[in-house]
């Protein structure tokens, strides 16, 4: 008997916790649907999809800038795992430090990539480099 009441008092606190998860995704879902819905009437009347749709913002910076952070950032707290593990058990610590280093890493060689295209693209948008220039 006493398990029973261990196993409900455990479904009683898994579904207290994911009962926020499962609302926040049921009023995405009608969220997506009813934006649907208004673009197939927009479609259906010929309105312009740009009267319904605002455009998206561009960002305000480079992106490989915010790659390359992440990543340095994820290294180091992967490093900090090893060194501070809070479970005291080698093999979690290690886990976590391969986990968030691997990603870390992927990051990190993302934005060194987009840097690398970013400033291709700086210099063939032919603004005035001394570079491009030639000497008289």
């Amino acid at each position: 008997m006493d398990t029973i009441w261990h196993g409900i008092t455990a479904f009683i606190i898994l579904l207290g916790v994911s009962s926020p998860i499962i609302v926040v995704g049921v009023i995405y879902y009608l969220k997506k649907r009813l934006e649907h819905k208004q673009i197939m009437m927009a479609i259906e009347k010929g309105t312009p999809l740009s009267e319904i749709i605002p455009p998206k913002p561009r960002p305000v910076g480079p992106a490989w800038i915010k790659y390359v952070s992440t990543g340095i950032a994820l290294i180091i707290i992967g490093l900090g795992f090893t060194y501070f593990n809070p479970m005291d058990t080698r093999y979690f610590g290690m886990s976590i430090f391969w986990i968030l280093c691997g990603i870390g890493v992927a990051m990190l060689i993302r934005g060194l990539l987009h840097r690398k295209y970013y400033l291709k693209g700086q210099a063939s948008n032919g603004n005035n480099t001394v570079e491009g220039k030639k000497s008289p």
